[in-house]
């Protein structure tokens, strides 16, 4: 039986469709999960956040308490599996280990908005620009002082909002003139979509345990 996948703006479906043969749905919202009969695994990689009530806990334990196998990573799939890996979601990626040791919380580190019909990201998620500051900071583009008020600034602005556009706005108020080219060279040489990493990641995952 093929599993169930609900996915959306972290990875383009006819990439995903290359890793493997699954049942595609668009991302999860709250009682998605209990329409599903005769499934044994789903895998969460995209759900709605704001747009409309996202999944709930109890619905992923009931798919856990019938022995489905359920596996969460990327987006909503990675916060849902660190807050309910204890009653058996498996959580696979980055993302995943970065919800579960507390480095992020809140959804809205995952969250942007999407084109719904054809699942294109219109904003950037907070945890891709975490994550290149960080690389940044490590290799001493950046202080962490620098650091911290450029991610500070980025999580004020309405995730709606949070493009490259403004990331790259706020870096050079707070880098100043000086630092600003070598911070672009940085962004431009570096830059990950680690949401995409990861829903990549899950995607093999399922198919090898399938």
């Amino acid at each position: 039986m093929r599993p169930v996948v609900f996915l959306g703006p972290s990875l383009p479906l006819a990439e995903a469709k290359e890793i493997i043969d699954a049942d595609y749905r668009p991302p999860v919202r709250r009682g998605d999960l209990q329409q599903l009969e005769g499934v044994e695994l789903v895998c969460i990689i995209d759900g709605v956040f704001l747009q409309s009530c996202s999944v709930g806990h109890r619905e992923i334990l009931s798919l856990l308490n019938r022995k489905v196998t359920v596996v969460g990573g990327g987006s909503m799939g990675a916060l849902r599996a660190a807050e309910m890996g204890h009653y058996g979601m498996t959580g696979v990626g980055r993302i995943y280990k970065m919800y579960a040791c507390g480095e992020v919380q809140g959804d809205d580190e995952v969250a942007l908005v999407f084109d719904p019909e054809t699942m294109e990201p219109l904003s950037e998620p907070l945890v891709n620009l975490r994550s290149l500051l960080d690389a940044a900071w490590m290799a001493d583009v950046i202080d962490s002082a620098q650091r911290a008020g450029i991610l500070s600034d980025m999580r004020s602005i309405y995730y709606p909002r949070r493009t490259i556009a403004a990331f790259i706005e706020v870096a050079h108020r707070r880098l100043g003139e000086g630092r600003t080219g070598t911070f672009d060279r940085f962004f431009e040489e570096n830059y990950r979509d680690i949401k995409k990493e990861d829903a990549i990641e899950v995607l093999k995952h399922v198919k090898n345990v399938c």
